[in-house]
């Protein structure tokens, strides 16, 4: 465990904190703490920032309640830099974006696909690293994997029904997230889905089919 005298903070007393989504690794945001804020993030298990526009203590979600809940808190190799792995209640972006970085520079490789998600979950299955909540998951089972499925269907619902565009986007990747861990877990893989909806279009081409043959026989 690092000692906070051992982290290295500039000239103002700063130190970088850059905050990730515990659940795929995203980069949700960049801010900065002091010793102040930093202590009091430790102390309270959610992010406490320094504005440095303001010159005051910032509570991640204070007003909007988009508060980040920290589950581990690493440095890099000089320790001059913190990253923070958190569970979001919702958007890190003012804007009511997911993460702050979606203003796209350039576009050098492979965007990210519902097949390398299930690639990671499936190593966190194989390899179960420790303090990662996928394997949390794992660790505990269909029954726990179940019960967050359950809860995130519902926070959609709850979202959606609000008229709430953002946070039903942010909610239903919750959810499948949560039904790709299922997947994994019970040996389902992306390919068997995709068979299955391409298959309910013929199924629902034939229903039609045979709706309108009973109608005519009936009108007959």
């Amino acid at each position: 465990m690092l000692d906070l005298n051992e982290l290295k903070y500039n000239a103002d007393g700063l130190i970088p904190a850059v905050v990730c989504d515990e659940y795929s690794g995203e980069v949700l945001m960049v801010a900065y703490m002091n010793r102040e804020s930093l202590e009091i993030s430790l102390k309270e298990g959610r992010t406490c920032f320094w504005s440095r526009s303001r010159k005051e203590l910032w509570r991640k979600g204070e007003t909007s309640g988009n508060v980040q809940h920290i589950v581990r808190i690493t440095t890099d190799c000089d320790n001059d830099t913190l990253l923070i792995h958190v569970h979001a209640d919702g958007p890190a972006c003012h804007t009511g974006n997911p993460t702050c970085f979606f203003n796209e520079v350039t576009d050098v490789g492979e965007r990210f696909t519902m097949d390398g998600l299930m690639k990671l979950i499936e190593g966190r299955k194989t390899d179960r690293k420790e303090g990662s909540y996928t394997t949390y998951l794992f660790d505990k089972g269909i029954d726990k994997i179940l019960k967050k499925v359950g809860e995130e269907s519902t926070e959609v619902i709850v979202a959606a029904k609000g008229g709430d565009r953002s946070e039903t986007v942010y909610e239903i990747a919750d959810l499948a997230y949560h039904v790709m861990v299922l997947m994994c877990e019970m040996g389902i893989s992306v390919d068997e889905i995709r068979a299955e909806l391409a298959s309910r279009h013929v199924v629902d081409h034939k229903v039609k089919q045979e709706t309108s043959k009973a109608t005519a026989l009936e009108n007959k």
